[in-house]
């Protein structure tokens, strides 16, 4: 991705302090998502730095995730998988549960959702923790799927998230915080 368009699509996501609590400073993306040519360029830059021209599914997580994941799958001619929240999903589900700083959360995909042996790439909006998505492949793996590596629209690398996901194939973000 040439430097200028990637310093658009930076200059463009908002910065809103102490949102959603005090001490928080939350990147909200929205503005991005509302610009066709950045929105597009985003995609393509999350793809681009995988090296991935082909996956079986590609798996979004709740729920920025299922804009970023369905527009990749479409752009990689993949099936895309979403892994929701706990209680979300009309089907059989398999789920997980995993540890947030206060607590514990649930995510859930389809029993059917990848079959033994689908590649698999997993797209989300943002690596934090890491604690949804290290959930995600946990999903995916029980699966059977085969997880090639994993992209982010942003990640903030001071939360050290991306050590969740080792073992797990290449992590790659677009933006860098």
């Amino acid at each position: 991705m040439a430097p200028d368009t990637l310093d658009r699509i930076r200059s463009t996501i908002r910065d809103v302090p102490d949102f959603p609590k005090p001490g928080i400073l939350f990147k909200d993306i929205t503005p991005v998502l509302a610009a066709p040519e950045l929105i597009a360029a985003s995609i393509d830059g999350m793809i681009e730095a995988t090296g991935i021209t082909h996956v079986d599914k590609v798996v979004g997580i709740d729920a920025r995730g299922f804009i970023f994941g369905a527009l990749i799958a479409e752009r990689l001619r993949a099936g895309f998988v979403p892994v929701r929240k706990k209680g979300k999903l009309p089907w059989q589900t398999r789920g997980v549960d995993y540890a947030l700083e206060y607590g514990t959360n649930s995510v859930e995909m389809h029993l059917d959702a990848i079959a033994p042996g689908e590649t698999v790439l997993l797209a989300d909006d943002l690596l934090a923790t890491g604690g949804t998505a290290a959930a995600a492949l946990h999903l995916i793996s029980e699966a059977g799927g085969k997880v090639v590596g994993s992209t982010f629209f942003i990640e903030l690398s001071f939360l050290k998230g991306r050590d969740k996901l080792a073992g797990h194939g290449p992590v790659h973000a677009l933006l860098t915080y």
